[in-house]
């Protein structure tokens, strides 16, 4: 099977393209927080994982503490270890897939695994966005690093709110219920408010216990977790090429899943 054939992988490479493109304002950002280039890039390397890295720099920039920066990034990061549990029991990996994959282990890799049903289009799905992040959230980086000093003020250019924009676009359409909702605008209000109180990075670790004790005390369903609501590519998901399930009489066929179509191998 060709791998640009495969809607995971197509789903991961435009991924790759929208999330890398944002590096540069990580970069950029980074530069006028005070850190060197060698620096930003040593984060975007081996720490990898935008949110950690903005609330990182975040802090620095903001005048707090080596501390409260380091314990905003790692509150972040922590999400990627429950993804990496679910990701392993997911795709099985083995040998030194294991460790390359916790590296690659991010919000869009996951996504972009956990959105099929065939366990070959996960793995493909997974490393494709996985691989593609990485290298070009990498590359971009360096350009936003490099072009910091000559952009001016990122704020100027909104350089300071893209990262934000793009992790609400990520996690909005996954609060499917009221009740995430409201915790999401909990914890979003209490922020505001603690942050003319605070030092800078505390104010996330506020809406973090805000957001553990409304999930200690709530009554959501215990099926709930990681796994898409609806499945993108449902129709024809368990056919083989050549068996004619994907000829163009089944296009507008509905499914138990929901009403799209499967964008298969002859796509």
């Amino acid at each position: 099977m060709k791998l640009l054939a495969s809607p995971a992988v197509r789903v991961g490479i435009s991924i790759s393209i929208a999330t890398g493109l944002y590096g540069v304002s990580f970069g950029a950002l980074s530069v006028t927080s005070g850190l060197s280039i060698l620096q930003t890039m040593a984060l975007s390397l081996l720490l990898f994982s935008g949110g950690s890295q903005f609330a990182f720099i975040g802090v620095v920039g903001g005048g707090g503490s080596g501390i409260a920066a380091m314990s905003a990034a790692t509150l972040l990061g922590m999400r990627n270890g429950i993804y990496g549990m679910q990701l392993n029991a997911l795709l099985r990996p083995r040998g030194w897939r294991k460790y390359v994959g916790a590296q690659l282990t991010i919000d869009e890799s996951t996504a972009t695994s956990t959105g099929q049903e065939d366990p070959a289009e996960q793995r493909r799905g997974f490393w494709a966005a996985g691989i593609g992040i990485y290298v070009l959230w990498n590359v971009f980086t360096a350009i936003g690093a490099l072009a910091g000093s000559g952009l001016g003020d990122p704020k100027q250019w909104g350089l300071d709110g893209a990262a934000v924009a793009a992790f609400l676009a990520l996690l909005w359409p996954r609060l499917k219920g009221r009740e995430p909702i409201a915790i999401a605008a909990v914890c979003a209000v209490a922020t505001v408010i603690a942050v003319p109180f605070v030092p800078a990075g505390v104010p996330i670790l506020v809406a973090a216990v805000v957001a553990a004790l409304a999930g200690w005390f709530s009554h959501g369903r215990s099926d709930e977790g990681l796994e898409p609501d609806i499945e993108p590519y449902a129709e024809h998901h368990h056919g083989r090429p050549g068996s004619g399930s994907h000829g163009s009489g089944n296009a507008g066929q509905r499914t138990e899943h929901g009403d799209g179509t499967h964008p298969g191998a002859g796509a």
